[in-house]
């Protein structure tokens, strides 16, 4: 069983910065596919970006060139660094992991198997 744990959430104005942080455990292997999602309230669930197990990365397009994700293999952890953060970004960030590669683009969450708890983000105008 894989234990996903976010961090990092917070309240930030508009144009601020927050980096948010996964920490994965209960594998033992780094052929993952891994994400981070967000819900806005009565939204449907959507992608934000997705890193494969080669490091290759895929965006959503609202968050292209403001968005980075990342991960550090060795300690199991997965980061979204968030710069020029808008109102419309406010939602709760999920990370979602796979044993599986990543599919075409974002994919959609139902492709994850392995879901955190979410991490709230705030951004007033």
């Amino acid at each position: 069983q894989v234990q996903l744990v976010e961090s990092g959430g917070g309240s930030v104005q508009a144009g601020g910065s927050l980096r948010l942080s996964c920490a994965a455990s209960g594998y033992t292997n780094s052929r993952f596919c891994m994400g981070w999602f967000r819900q806005a309230p009565e939204k449907e669930r959507e992608g934000v970006a997705v890193i494969a197990s080669d490091g290759s990365t895929s965006y959503a397009d609202s968050v292209k060139d403001r968005f980075t994700i990342s991960k550090d293999s060795a300690k199991k952890t997965l980061y979204l660094q968030m710069n020029s953060l808008k109102p419309e970004d406010t939602a709760k960030y999920y990370c979602a992991a796979v044993p599986r590669p990543c599919m075409l683009g974002i994919g959609v969450p139902q492709y994850y198997t392995f879901w955190g708890q979410g991490t709230q983000v705030t951004v007033s105008s």
